[in-house]
């Protein structure tokens, strides 16, 4: 039998509070790991199932057989440069579709890039798209994109004709994109999964900055986006090796989105992309200032993605580090976060500078050079499973919970918690999770029915909220930071 509580003697309105025993039992979950994950999912299980370490290392071994994928390399051969390349991919991405029954749809998508500082002439740059549509009425406008870049580099970063077989940079990256469109290709999600294969992230990420300035300027809601970038090798240049790791860079406020919509808003031509871009600028700022400058869309991400892979792949870990990228560095996770979208980077645990942008030869009996022989494809496809579960959850839960609130309107060591209740049917209740300050993830959890408010006797002054729909199927969503109530 539950012990009485007296500290509820004090009134609330009914439909603001949880009742005694309620709060009373709810003492018993604070222990709780919110990271647990429902009993493994049969179509998650399936794509897992699906992804092939051997046909993964025929893809890489493909992509460097172009011999340069050089974002200025030649386009008319079929056998040599980024123009071979990329048609290649669209043709496998054309098999798998017709071997699912036609739902991966397959684009390009294609403009002309203008001479800059790593372009010496303008260029017709393409990226290669395959959408899986969303099955849920509520979802299906949901995107998650994940990408890879295909274009490759040696030594000097204008050189087009040499050598650059960028087998790990990023070959594997466009691998584990290319399975996952075929393995998920067949199955149902209710969001949409976009897969995609981009050029010109050598030259400045320019096929990811195309891709994120058009999703801006048309409204497109790009729930997440996942890069895979350098995911090759689990070994590094001092002979560190991790099989069970890969890093995952997840900060979720990009000080140049400032700059982005200041040199937008002098251009008329992508005023509409400009006035979306400030839109999202104020809302990132109204929860930083808000307390949750780690609890932005990114940072969310980041933990889904840690805890989905954590929870189906046992022994395998995230390392969840908030920084954009590795120190001073970037990819094409970068352009959809000046922009504001939740966007994430995956890389191995442990660089080998030898085999990244390298002309190919040997010196004092070391091998240079990004060449097939130093990629491990049984790690490239743990990392394609990695990438499968976190996007395979996701596209199976629902949005996340619009306008949650924290309570603030009155002194109380107690926190108060109120959001929209969603009309999407596929909701079947709602998730809060908390933390420490000082904690990376979420550390306990609580779940609630289908209601739109849960108070919980644990001080809103000591700990992070968040608040998660879930489906059916026990998945959940991102988690939403509440913003503060002032009645």
């Amino acid at each position: 039998m539950l012990a009485p509580c007296p500290r509820l003697a004090r009134k609330r309105p009914r439909s603001r509070a949880l009742g005694c025993a309620a709060v009373c039992a709810l003492t018993l979950f604070v222990g709780l790991s919110a990271s647990a994950q429902p009993a493994p999912d049969p179509l998650v299980q399936q794509v897992l199932a699906g992804i092939s370490s051997a046909r993964i290392a025929q893809r890489i071994q493909a992509l460097v057989a172009f011999e340069t994928r050089h974002t200025e390399s030649e386009t008319v051969s079929d056998v040599r440069g980024i123009g071979a390349a990329r048609r290649w991919i669209e043709r496998e991405w054309q098999a798998c579709s017709k071997a699912s029954g036609g739902r991966l749809q397959v684009a390009t998508q294609e403009w002309v890039e203008p001479a800059g500082r790593r372009l010496a002439k303008a260029t017709t740059l393409v990226n290669v798209v395959a959408t899986l549509p969303g099955t849920s009425v509520a979802s299906r406008d949901r995107l998650l994109v994940v990408s890879g870049h295909y274009d490759s580099r040696n030594s000097d970063v204008a050189d087009a004709v040499g050598q650059a077989p960028g087998a790990n940079d990023d070959a594997s990256g466009t691998a584990v994109v290319m399975e996952l469109a075929c393995a998920m290709a067949s199955l149902n999600f209710d969001a949409t999964l976009v897969f995609m294969a981009v050029p010109g992230e050598e030259q400045g990420l320019l096929g990811a900055a195309h891709y994120a300035s058009e999703a801006r300027r048309l409204g497109l809601n790009v729930e997440a986006m996942i890069t895979n970038d350098i995911v090759g090798s689990a070994t590094g240049d001092f002979g560190q090796r991790d099989a069970k790791q890969i890093r995952l860079f997840a900060d979720g406020f990009d000080p140049l989105l400032r700059l982005l919509v200041q040199s937008q808003a002098n251009r008329p031509g992508d005023a509409a992309e400009a006035l979306a871009n400030e839109a999202l600028r104020t809302r990132l700022q109204t929860i930083a200032l808000a307390g949750g400058s780690e609890d932005l869309p990114t940072h969310q991400l980041g933990r889904h993605l840690k805890a989905a892979a954590e929870s189906h792949l046992p022994g395998f870990k995230v390392q969840l580090i908030q920084r954009r990228d590795r120190y001073l560095r970037g990819g094409d996770h970068i352009p959809f976060l000046e922009r504001g979208y939740a966007a994430v980077r995956y890389t191995e645990p442990f660089e080998n500078f030898r085999h990244q942008h390298q002309n190919p030869r040997s010196e004092g009996g070391k091998v240079f050079g990004d060449l097939f022989e130093f990629v491990e494809p049984d790690y490239v496809a743990d990392v394609a499973r990695v990438n499968a579960v976190g996007l395979a959850t996701l596209a199976l839960a629902p949005a996340a919970p619009l306008d949650v609130k924290l309570d603030a309107s009155t002194l109380t060591n107690d926190s108060t918690l109120v959001w929209t209740v969603s009309a999407d049917p596929g909701v079947s209740g709602y998730r809060v999770v908390w933390r420490d300050t000082g904690a990376a993830t979420w550390q306990h959890a609580q779940d609630v029915g289908r209601v739109g408010t849960l108070t919980l006797p644990v001080s809103k002054d000591n700990v992070i909220f968040g608040v998660q729909a879930v489906s059916a199927r026990g998945h959940a969503s991102l988690a939403t930071f509440p913003l503060p109530l002032m009645r």
